[in-house]
């Protein structure tokens, strides 16, 4: 073979090498496009399974200063929010269970160690794997977990919301203690929410009245791609997977909320649905369904499919 022939041979390797391989990170984006549905499907059924087994869909907890407690229940008196409350229903009951029966003293420590625990089914995998990330040392801390030594093992975060309507009401840090929370302080009136999911709420499946294949269930959230790794500074991405009703666990869908993309540089509204996913990001709905809703989706339909009761029939692009 002559140096001609084979730079020519090099030369066509390089051009088939070009042309494969933008191939072969789209078949892997497509597969986790699909395993991100997919884990949507699983939490909306995990969730569906929840409202069949108690009563009600899965409550939001008391605020982001408190994590799940298995001896509370999963009424109003429960401390974690909704996905600690899905765990049992999503193949995680010894998650669930891991303070179980323990001393207030044992369970903080414990605590700590539960919500450091990856969920893969939290994560989006186009987006980052699944492990603890790092918290800010300046936060305020957790009523009922213990404070990591190593802050750079600080909790595992999730990359999905919970549908909490179309009008913006949660609460801050929740009841100072379980004895005020007890008493019923501490705690925002929730009679304006109406979505699925709310501080201490208890909305059974039949209170869908907008019906289940059109009401959002859960779905993604937006992040900034330069803080997928940060320390909690963005405030919808700061507390563990496990906590409760605040930014990170529960979205809007007002027209102030528009959907986002995650974009380098761009911080994306702390309340709004999104995802990593080009052109569309993903939606469980009330009867287990997945959707894939557009970035420019209709505001008005988007409004009112986070709206569990306005009693508005709408049209949305599958």
């Amino acid at each position: 073979m002559t140096l001609v022939e084979l730079l020519v041979v090099i030369a066509v390797i390089a051009v088939l090498m070009a042309l494969l391989l933008p191939a072969v990170q789209a078949t892997r984006e497509a597969a986790r496009r699909t395993q991100c549905g997919n884990n949507l499907r699983q939490i909306a059924l995990a969730a569906l399974q929840h409202d069949a087994a108690i009563g009600w869909l899965p409550a939001g907890g008391w605020g982001f200063g408190w994590v799940g407690d298995p001896d509370r229940g999963f009424d109003e008196n429960q401390t974690g929010g909704f996905f600690y409350n899905c765990l049992p229903f999503m193949e995680h009951k010894p998650l669930h269970q891991m303070t179980a029966g323990l001393s207030a003293t044992e369970k903080q420590d414990r605590a700590l160690a539960m919500i450091q625990v990856p969920i893969p089914l939290l994560t989006c995998p186009s987006r980052r794997s699944p492990r603890a990330y790092r918290v800010r040392a300046s936060r305020s801390w957790l009523a009922n977990t213990s404070r990591p030594a190593d802050l750079a093992n600080g909790w595992y975060r999730a990359d999905y919301k919970v549908n909490g309507g179309d009008s913006v009401v949660m609460w801050g840090f929740g009841p100072a203690s379980l004895a005020a929370g007890d008493s019923g302080s501490g705690f925002k009136d929730m009679a304006g929410s109406n979505g699925i999911s709310h501080q201490r709420s208890r909305i059974p499946l039949a209170e869908v009245a907008d019906g289940a294949s059109m009401t959002y269930l859960v779905g993604e959230k937006p992040l900034n791609p330069d803080m997928y790794d940060s320390d909690g500074t963005y405030w919808a991405d700061d507390e563990p997977a496990l906590g409760a009703d605040d930014l990170d666990i529960h979205g809007w869908t007002s027209l102030a909320s528009r959907p986002e993309r995650d974009t380098p540089g761009v911080t994306p509204n702390t309340k709004s649905f999104g995802s990593v996913h080009a052109a569309s990001f993903c939606m469980s709905f009330c009867d287990g369904s997945i959707r894939w809703i557009p970035y420019d989706v209709d505001s008005t339909v988007h409004r009112r499919l986070g709206n569990r009761r306005d009693g508005g029939v709408v049209a949305h692009r599958p």
